[in-house]
C-alpha cells in the first residue's frame, strides 16, 4: 500500500513538474510573438435583441406544450415587423459602462470607447453612461470628465444612470451630461475635497533620528512624512485644498446653472430622493428601467473595449486549471484509498 501511494505521488509532482515547464514556455513564445503589447477588442450587443430572446424563452416555458408552434410562428412575423420598423427608424441609444476606482484607471479605455462612438454617432442619438464611482484622484477624475464632455462638445444627447454610487470625482462626471438619473438610494454629492498626511517626526525625534528635507523653492513640500511640518506649511496646504474646492464647485455650476451651489459644496452625501430635490439630478429611475423604455423606440446598443487574453495567459488558465483536476483527483484517490483492505 506505502509502496502504491509513492508511486502515485511520484507521478504527481512529475505532471506538476511538466505542466510548469509547458506553461513557462508558452507564455515566452507567446511574449516573443506580441512583442507585450496589449490586445483589445470593441464588443458591441444590441440589447434589444437580447431582451427578446430572454422575453419568448420565458413566455416559450410558460405557454403550453400546444401553443408553442403558434408562438415560434408569431415569432417569425415580428421578427419581420420589426427588421422593417429598424430600417426606417434611424434612432439609436448607445450604452457605455464607467466603474471607477480610486485612480478612475479605466478612463484610457473609456476615452478610447468615446472616441470610437464620435466616429459614427449621429446628432439624434444618444449616449447613456451607466456610471459606479465613489471618486478618488483630482488630477484622475479630472480626466475622466474631460473625456465624458467630449460627448456634450459633439452636440449629442448624454445621460448619466447612477444604480449605486457617483459621489466626489464621481459626481464631477457625472454633471458633465445633459441629464442625471439616479436610483431612490444611489448616493451623489461629496463636493468636496480630502486630503490626510501621516507624520512620524516626533517618534524618529524620540530615537534621535534626525530627517533632513531640502527644497528648492518655498512651497515645494508643505506637509511632509519625515520630517517637521510648520504652522506655514500647514497654512499653504489648506490653501492648496480650498483652491481645488473652489475649482471643483465651478465646474459643477458651470454644467448644472440651476444647482445653488453653495448649499450642496459642503462635502455632504446625499441618496437619490433627496439630491433631486437638491437639484443634484434630474429624475429617480433605474438605468435597467430606463434603456427597457428606450428599447421601444430605438436601437440600444452596448459598447464595450475589453482585453483580448494571450495566448499564454489563456493556456496558462487551461493548464493550471487541468493540474487543479489532477490534484483533487489525487487527492480523492488518496481518501478513498483508507477503504482497500491491506
Amino acid at each position: 500500500m506505502s509502496e502504491w501511494l509513492s508511486d502515485l505521488g511520484g507521478f504527481a509532482v512529475q505532471v506538476a513538474l511538466l505542466a510548469l515547464v509547458v506553461v513557462v514556455t508558452l507564455a515566452l513564445v507567446s511574449r516573443l510573438r506580441e512583442n507585450g503589447a496589449e490586445r483589445t477588442r470593441l464588443r458591441i450587443e444590441e440589447l434589444n435583441g437580447r431582451s427578446r430572446r430572454r422575453r419568448r424563452l420565458l413566455q416559450l416555458a410558460a405557454s403550453a406544450p400546444g401553443e408553442r408552434k403558434g408562438l415560434l410562428k408569431r415569432f417569425r412575423r415580428d421578427d419581420k415587423r420589426q427588421r422593417r420598423q429598424g430600417e426606417e427608424s434611424g434612432q439609436r441609444c448607445w450604452v457605455l459602462d464607467f466603474h471607477g476606482d480610486l485612480k478612475a484607471s479605466r478612463t484610457a479605455r473609456f476615452g478610447e470607447e468615446i472616441s470610437a462612438l464620435l466616429e459614427v454617432a449621429e446628432p439624434d442619438d444618444e449616449v447613456v453612461i451607466r456610471l459606479e464611482s465613489a471618486g478618488g484622484l483630482v488630477h484622475a477624475y479630472g480626466l475622466a470628465a474631460a473625456q465624458l464632455d467630449r460627448l456634450r462638445e459633439a452636440g449629442l444627447a448624454t445621460r448619466v444612470c447612477v444604480d449605486k454610487v457617483a459621489a466626489s470625482g464621481g459626481y464631477l462626471m457625472a454633471c458633465c451630461a445633459q441629464h442625471i438619473q439616479a436610483a431612490p438610494f444611489a448616493v451623489l454629492g461629496s463636493i468636496g475635497v480630502v486630503a490626510q498626511v501621516p507624520n512620524v517626526h516626533r517618534l524618529l525625534k524620540r530615537h534621535d533620528v534626525d530627517v533632513e528635507v531640502l527644497t528648492a523653492g518655498r512651497y515645494k513640500r508643505t506637509l511632509t512624512v519625515l520630517g517637521e511640518n510648520s504652522e506655514e506649511g500647514r497654512e499653504k496646504f489648506v490653501e492648496d485644498l480650498e483652491h481645488t474646492h473652489e475649482l471643483f464647485k465651478a465646474f459643477v455650476a458651470e454644467r448644472r446653472p440651476a444647482l445653488d451651489i453653495e448649499a450642496v459644496a459642503t462635502g455632504e452625501i446625499w441618496y437619490g430622493r433627496d439630491a433631486l430635490g437638491r437639484g443634484l439630478i434630474d429624475a429617480l429611475g433605474t438605468s435597467e428601467a430606463y434603456l427597457q423604455r428606450r428599447q421601444e423606440t430605438a436601437r440600444v446598443y452596448l459598447v464595450r473595449l475589453e482585453s483580448q487574453k494571450r495566448l499564454g495567459e489563456r493556456l496558462g488558465m487551461a493548464v493550471s486549471r487541468g493540474v487543479e483536476r489532477g490534484i483533487e483527483r489525487t487527492l480523492e484517490a488518496l481518501d478513498a484509498s483508507r477503504w482497500l483492505k491491506r
